[in-house]
């Protein structure tokens, strides 16, 4: 499969972990690259890394969950550079979401980054893609979402709805020149991870989590997966009935 050249590409949580490494994976490959995140100062040391590198990084302070404005953000950057030809929605959220403790405004910060974050960010220049009849948009979604996993409802149910969410684009923009890719990243030693105090199985440094996705996103996958092992595990765990799974995660948890 050949591997495609992106002139423009806006990558959101790029202030640190995987949307980090991806920023600086296409710049180092000559993809103008706006990286778009909330911690600005960590934006600038990306952009600084990538002009260190020969690349180019245009840091964009935003905050996905402000939906209006990244919509119009997004369009006005689209606009200005001439077409984005590559949107990937990374930023993401987990917090603790335990049913028998359960606080709702937990809940909704993941929901309003990872759901609604993520839809506004892959919806913002999609009309403008399919009149060009060319574009790339990129999901993050997690091997999170294949099951609902202890202590994760809002966590585990927002990636679910991003995996769905970009199957049905995946369907619909066939043909047009717009391709859909959904990543389900396994473990990754990033911000996200760093508290949790249970063990990690087969977790990946988040360079090499960037480069693993970045390609896959050139080489066109629509889906992509990793890494294997625990991919095989959340297989596994998706083939079991309620009955052999809720006991499982109980003991889990």
């Amino acid at each position: 499969m050949a591997e495609t050249r992106y002139g423009t590409a806006l990558i959101t949580g790029a202030s640190s972990g995987l949307g980090y490494g991806l920023a600086l994976w296409f710049a180092k490959r000559g993809t103008r690259v706006f990286a778009a995140a909330r911690r600005l100062q960590n934006l600038q040391a990306l952009a600084e890394e990538a002009r260190a590198a020969g690349g180019t990084v245009e840091p964009v302070e935003m905050d996905v969950s402000r939906t209006d404005e990244t919509m119009a953000h997004l369009q006005k950057i689209d606009a200005d550079c001439g077409g984005l030809d590559l949107v990937v929605a990374n930023a993401g959220v987990g917090l603790d979401t335990n049913g028998k403790r359960f606080k709702w405004e937990r809940a909704k910060q993941v929901l309003e980054v990872n759901v609604m974050g993520a839809a506004a960010t892959l919806s913002a220049v999609l009309p403008q893609m399919v009149e060009r009849k060319r574009g790339h948009l990129v999901g993050v979604s997690s091997l999170a979402g294949f099951r609902g996993l202890p202590k994760n409802a809002a966590y585990s149910g927002s990636k679910a709805f991003l995996s769905t969410f970009m199957e049905s684009l995946r369907v619909d923009l066939r043909g047009t020149g717009v391709r859909v890719t959904c990543i389900y990243p396994g473990f990754v030693k990033t911000d996200m991870t760093a508290p949790n105090k249970h063990p990690m199985p087969f977790m990946l440094e988040a360079a090499e989590a960037a480069e693993l996705m970045g390609k896959a996103i050139v080489r066109g996958q629509t889906v992509f997966s990793f890494p294997w092992q625990t991919r095989a595990a959340m297989g596994v765990a998706q083939a079991l009935p309620n009955a052999v799974f809720d006991p499982l995660m109980r003991k889990l948890r």
